[in-house]
């Protein structure tokens, strides 16, 4: 296999999991589900869902703790599933410092 036919191949791999990024959505909750939020394989937070009874207590703090938990753990997923999604491309091939 020369070069040429290498750098062509990485080239539709990058394509591909381009593709899949795009195509990937997580759903991620936090406090037993009073925070839930939604977010694409490109890091972007498509929806936030919040309990009602979340604001009954009044408790800013705690909301705000709560959003940024589930982003966080939004954030996890997406690297959890592209990385599963890299393995299968790469076929389990593990690259260094990718993820």
């Amino acid at each position: 296999m020369n070069l040429q036919q290498l750098m062509k191949q990485a080239q539709q791999m990058q394509e591909k999991l381009q593709k899949q990024m795009e195509a990937t959505v997580v759903d991620a909750t936090a406090g037993g589900g009073m925070v839930a939020v939604k977010m694409n394989g490109q890091k972007q937070l498509l929806s936030i869902q919040i309990d009602p009874e979340v604001f009954t207590s009044g408790d800013k703090d705690m909301l705000q703790d709560l959003i940024v938990a589930a982003v966080n753990e939004g954030i996890r997923k997406v690297d959890e599933a592209l990385a599963g999604q890299l393995g299968g491309l790469t076929g389990g091939l593990k690259i260094p410092g990718l993820f």
